[in-house]
């Protein structure tokens, strides 16, 4: 028997990402589908839970028939963690299925229902829970499907990646980083936000067990696993932006992690939460202060929307490959960073992160696509330095930063951003977050096969 492998699966808001290492942590295989969204009008974006399930499935079947060829039909996989992006999740009614699809964190559905909440819970919630208060949390979207007429009683959430690991075989459990990012968990009590539960209409057990990311949830044994997976230990590795930043193993305090999917994440690790008041401080900002993958420690998340931007600039200018991709780099990069325009002549807005909708001035003759991008990348450094300015009053500046992600591999992108970033560099992975979860997934094998109650990390 070979040793096994370990497996971390990334549900991205753009793909499906499996990465699998060996027992030295060298990757072995990368393989990666589109993220199953269904478009509807106005940019709202859903997801069956059977679609998505089924993306897992044929990514499964692709890995196991790689390794077939690379390693022999006795290669299997002993461990599978799974990150993934916040605020997006599933509802579960009172016999397990799923009663409503998953909406994408980028979906502007709920505006009627921030406004609707009652004065002291809007008063609160920023300090309580460490989020900005707007329609991209979990809880204004539930809230909106209970308007909508989605019954909750007796049901659960579950963010993606906890979903998917129940949907192998796993426990039902809900992970700390990314129950942060469902507006549902105070931060100062590691437990839900009793006020706001009673306002959603639930009971505390609408949520699963907490635990920490890594936490042994069982083995995989889903009727349509491939034989390579049957048998796999489960866990939740937890938010897709902070599980990149535990793949490049120790982190600096001072060190911006800088995450650049579809959302750009700029990322500082810290020992303790910051106060109620700071936490509304930079919520002002639309800057998190939560709960990090790693135990006992906290992160603030300052997110913009300019990978959404790129790639809405990308597709507008008739790029659609990689090949077409690294010829617009190149073209960028004959330009000085502040193009060649005049100024002015090409305004860029959108990368806020409560906004997300690309919007381009075109105000004179002669613009052609390096101009275009450029400007999109002039426009997310503007929002950037914002952000940086507010987690500066909050804590000491930082004095490095390491990009990470789809985006961080373009010249152009790392230029801009060297222009409002102290210290970059760039990693050296393809995939952070999938191989960040690897490691989770390999922590698994290193400890005792013991069973793990869930039950027991449920905060007092």
């Amino acid at each position: 028997m070979s040793t096994p492998l370990v497996a971390g699966l990334d549900l991205g808001s753009t793909g499906v990402k499996i990465l699998v290492a060996d027992e030295s942590g060298a990757e072995v295989l990368i393989r990666q589908l589109p993220t199953p969204w269904r478009a509807g009008a106005a940019g709202t974006t859903t997801m069956e839970a059977a679609d998505l399930v089924q993306t897992v499935r044929e990514l499964f079947e692709l890995v196991a028939a790689d390794l077939g060829e690379l390693r022999g039909g006795d290669a299997r996989i002993g461990a599978v963690a799974v990150s993934g992006m916040g605020e997006s999740g599933v509802v579960l009614g009172p016999d397990g299925g799923a009663i409503a699809p998953a909406i994408a964190w980028f979906d502007p559905r709920g505006a009627e229902q921030v406004e609707a909440l009652p004065p002291s819970i809007r008063e609160e919630f920023a300090g309580r829970t460490g989020l900005p208060l707007g329609v991209q949390v979990s809880v204004i979207k539930l809230l909106h499907l209970r308007d909508q007429g989605l019954d909750l009683t007796g049901a659960r959430w579950l963010n993606l990646p906890e979903f998917v690991v129940a949907a192998l075989g796993g426990e039902q459990a809900a992970e700390y980083s990314l129950s942060s990012r469902t507006g549902l968990l105070d931060q100062d009590t590691g437990a839900p936000w009793p006020e706001l539960l009673a306002h959603l209409g639930v009971t505390p057990d609408f949520l699963p067990p907490f635990v920490d990311a890594g936490t042994p949830l069982g083995a995989a044994d889903a009727a349509w696993l491939p034989a390579a997976f049957v048998g796999a230990r489960l866990t939740v590795a937890g938010h897709d932006h902070l599980v990149s930043a535990v793949s490049t193993g120790e982190f600096p305090d001072d060190r911006y992690h800088v995450s650049m999917g579809t959302a750009e994440v700029l990322l500082r690790v810290l020992d303790a939460p910051l106060p109620f008041e700071a936490r509304e401080r930079l919520a002002d900002w639309l800057i998190n202060c939560v709960r990090h993958v790693v135990p006992g420690k906290w992160v603030l998340v300052a997110g913009v929307k300019t990978g959404l931007l790129m790639r809405r600039t990308l597709q507008l200018v008739g790029v659609n490959d990689r090949a077409g991709r690294d010829a617009l780099d190149a073209a960028v990069m004959e330009q000085p960073y502040e193009g060649v325009l005049q100024a002015g002549d090409v305004q860029v807005s959108g990368a806020r992160n409560d906004d997300g909708v690309l919007r381009l001035v075109v105000q004179a003759d002669g613009a052609g696509p390096a101009d275009l991008f450029g400007a999109v990348l002039r426009h997310g450094n503007d929002e950037l330095a914002l952000l940086v300015e507010a987690m500066d009053r909050e804590v000491p500046p930082a004095t490095s930063a390491l990009l990470t992600g789809g985006w961080a591999s373009m010249r152009s992108v790392q230029r801009a951003r060297a222009e409002v970033l102290a210290g970059v560099r760039v990693s050296d992975r393809s995939q952070d977050t999938a191989y960040g979860a690897a490691v989770f997934a390999a922590r698994l094998l290193e400890a005792a096969p013991t069973t793990t109650d869930a039950r027991a990390h449920r905060p007092a």
